[in-house]
């Protein structure tokens, strides 16, 4: 879909921040200067390094110097302690909409996203056959997909931003040891994706060696900004994109 009328926001994208319990004040100052820069953040996942309660507050500190609305999906490292719904609700309590079941509209932009999972790409795709584990994976999998179709369904935005931390795509996965090309995300991501006309890009992060672009089978636009690929395209890291 296009629109003739649209006014274009600026959206600032960072993965894989990585916050720690020694983090303190480590982002305050890029926050403020993405606040002069977009009109939205988005936070692509691995927003603290364990998901531990004390990361999460640090990094919510840090987010206070913020201005702009901000949108985040969690991360495998935000749910490592086990408690990913504390981790959300610190971030909320600093003014962060977290995406997963929900999905939000920002300025005539709309924004659906989930963590995501891993799974394979393409022909390389695991199936849901042979033992009662395997299928289970594959189901997680699925339904992180199913999420984020539903939540891009809800949206009547001529433009939708995808947000995810899984990689929906091989092709920005390339420069990770094609070995693990499995474990950065699923082709199911993608699918989803492609299932709609008003989606105008996907971000994600996960994975730190990967390229930092490519495009899903129908063409959309797919930005890896975890921070150690922006910043190797860029002098900052993190990545602004027109919407």
């Amino acid at each position: 879909m296009t629109a003739t009328n649209e006014a274009s926001l600026t959206i600032a994208a960072i993965g894989d921040l990585h916050v720690t319990d020694q983090s303190e004040h480590k982002y305050r100052d890029m926050f403020a200067e993405i606040s002069q820069k977009a009109d939205v953040l988005a936070l692509c996942g691995d927003l603290t390094n364990f998901g531990k309660t004390r990361e999460a507050e640090i990094l919510a500190e840090d987010l206070h110097a913020c201005t702009i609305p901000t949108v985040a999906v969690l991360g495998n490292h935000d749910h490592e302690c086990g408690q990913p719904e504390e981790v959300a609700r610190i971030l909320h309590g600093a003014g962060v909409t977290v995406l997963d079941e929900q999905a939000v509209e920002i300025q005539g932009v709309g924004f659906a996203g989930v963590k995501g999972f891993v799974g394979g790409f393409g022909r390389g795709e695991l199936g849901a056959f042979g033992e009662s584990a395997i299928k289970g994976f594959v189901e997680e999998s699925i339904n992180e997909a199913r999420k984020l179709e539903n939540a891009l369904r809800s949206l009547r935005t001529d433009r939708v931003v995808a947000v995810l931390h899984y990689a929906p795509i091989q092709e920005t996965v390339v420069g990770e040891p094609p070995e693990i090309f499995p474990f950065l995300g699923s082709s199911r991501l993608a699918d989803a994706i492609d299932r709609f006309d008003n989606v105008r890009f996907a971000v994600h992060g996960h994975a730190h060696r990967g390229a930092f672009e490519g495009k899903t089978p129908r063409g959309v636009p797919v930005y890896n900004c975890a921070q150690f690929v922006v910043s190797q395209k860029f002098d900052r890291p993190y990545a602004l994109i027109q919407v």
